[in-house]
């Protein structure tokens, strides 16, 4: 599997992160702070700084490495702007060969599609190059948009965790789902 091979959508250029985009993550993250603050872990000020970002560039470039999650920037199609980032993270091989979904949309580009072009095109290639199974996404049951575009992925509700993540400073119920190859 070629994972410096950027894959092109339409509208954003998705590839593997990478140590130099550290400048461009934390550009994403001070941008979208406020935006994502609810769907989040509590972040402290360190998460905000570019030593902090190039350490979890450096340490999500290990992970593909090691097999053992898959972070990816969707790019603008000049490359300068991260639109969304998602990553296919605890992948487990052998029997199972499945892992996790998790993503974020910059505020100015949700509601316009793009998520589901970039994650239609992102589940074609973990399907196909890594060779998964299953991938599953879980999502609060507040978080209707996350829900929607889910389901409009092909992802099939497989149960409700409650307390299953602590976000923003709470342990919040999940709506788990998953979305199984088509053989």
């Amino acid at each position: 599997m070629n994972l410096l091979r950027p894959i092109t959508t339409p509208r954003a250029v998705l590839r593997l992160v990478d140590v130099a985009d550290a400048w461009k993550l934390l550009r994403y993250r001070e941008q979208n702070r406020e935006h994502l603050a609810p769907w989040e872990p509590l972040r402290d000020e360190a998460y905000y700084t570019l030593d902090h970002c190039v350490q979890t560039l450096a340490e999500s470039r290990e992970a593909a490495r090691l097999d053992r999650a898959y972070p990816f920037f969707a790019m603008d199609l000049s490359g300068q702007e991260i639109l969304a980032s998602f990553t296919f993270a605890n992948v487990v091989r052998g029997a199972f060969q499945a892992c996790h979904l998790g993503y974020s949309i910059a505020l100015r580009r949700q509601g316009q599609g793009l998520m589901q072009e970039i994650l239609e095109t992102a589940l074609a290639w973990a399907f196909r190059d890594l060779d998964m199974h299953r991938v599953m996404a879980n999502y609060m049951p507040r978080n209707d948009r996350s829900g929607k575009l889910l389901e409009r992925l092909g992802f099939e509700r497989e149960g409700y965790a409650k307390r299953y993540l602590q976000i923003a400073g709470v342990w919040e119920d999940h709506i788990l789902t998953s979305r199984v190859r088509d053989d």
